[in-house]
């Protein structure tokens, strides 16, 4: 899930991008060092009016994974939940995840447009969701449903935190297909890009790197750590490594994405992504010290 031009991810996976695209840029002059940008349509396959696309893929593809990779998990010790528990609760976090995705988008990047029109938040398909405040919905989501349950909730976060770098890869990946959430100028890289939409600028292919760094990199950080029973046996670890890597890697890839054209630059030359990563990476520290401090 991310913030500018992108569709309202699982509510408009099968219907495209948004409407609304930033107006091309241009600086006058054609890019002396770039690679053309391959044209991958954004449409698998179309019967009539039902088209499939790759964020459908991406995001069905994330999901199938991340629950089949979780059942697993719970099956090692300690086992505090079941593989039916897993079932169960994928949906309360594709709820928390659309519900604090929409409402993150609109508190931290648009509140005084939304504030003018409110019932536009409603508008899911003409795009805007926030990856962070998507976190606070599965938080809020992994708090009732462990508790309506009675299972730990920082087991049930852990084997969250395991598997959600699948789905950021692939969502990433289908960022980078569609064209969109284009890096900054990169007129001297050998591999920088001219997207679509985005002006006769070379950019920075930063989709790719996000997918990397967010999908492969995080996947495997926390993947090596829950193979060991000891770590998973202190609950709440995993969620914190998760969480300061993920925050880590977004400060990252900030820098070579171009940030919100409503928004720019904010203070100190951050941007907005970079300013919700810091207290990520606060609050897993935090997890990471209460998890090996708790007494079982």
């Amino acid at each position: 899930m991310d913030e500018r031009h992108r569709t309202g991810e699982i509510t408009r996976a099968f219907l495209g991008p948004p409407s609304s695209v930033r107006p091309p840029q241009s600086n006058g002059a054609s890019p002396v060092l770039a690679i053309p940008f391959p044209q991958i349509d954004p449409v698998i396959f179309a019967i009539g009016p039902l088209a499939i696309r790759w964020y459908a893929l991406a995001y069905i593809a994330g999901l199938f994974a991340g629950v089949w990779y979780m059942r697993r998990l719970v099956q090692q010790p300690p086992a505090l939940m079941t593989p039916q528990h897993v079932d169960d609760f994928f949906l309360w976090a594709m709820l928390g995840v659309i519900l604090g995705g929409r409402l993150g988008y609109v508190i931290f990047y648009k509140p005084m447009e939304y504030l003018a029109d409110p019932a536009a938040i409603l508008k899911t398909w003409e795009g805007g969701m926030s990856f962070h405040g998507g976190l606070l919905g599965v938080i809020f989501a992994i708090m009732l449903f462990a508790r309506k349950y009675k299972i730990d909730q920082w087991y049930v976060s852990d084997g969250v935190a395991c598997v959600v770098p699948i789905g950021l890869g692939l969502g990433r990946l289908a960022n980078f297909i569609n064209g969109e959430l284009w890096g900054r100028t990169a007129p001297d890289v050998p591999w920088a890009m001219v997207f679509p939409g985005g002006g006769d600028i070379a950019r920075h292919p930063s989709q790719l790197y996000q997918a990397l760094l967010e999908g492969l990199v995080l996947f495997l950080v926390v993947f090596y750590l829950s193979r060991d029973e000891r770590i998973r046996r202190k609950t709440g670890t995993l969620t914190g490594v998760f969480v300061i890597g993920y925050g880590v890697v977004r400060i990252i890839g900030e820098f070579f994405r171009e940030p919100d054209a409503h928004l720019g630059f904010l203070a100190m030359g951050f941007t907005m992504g970079q300013m919700l990563s810091i207290p990520m990476v606060l609050f897993g520290a935090w997890c990471v010290w209460r998890a090996q401090t708790v007494k079982r």
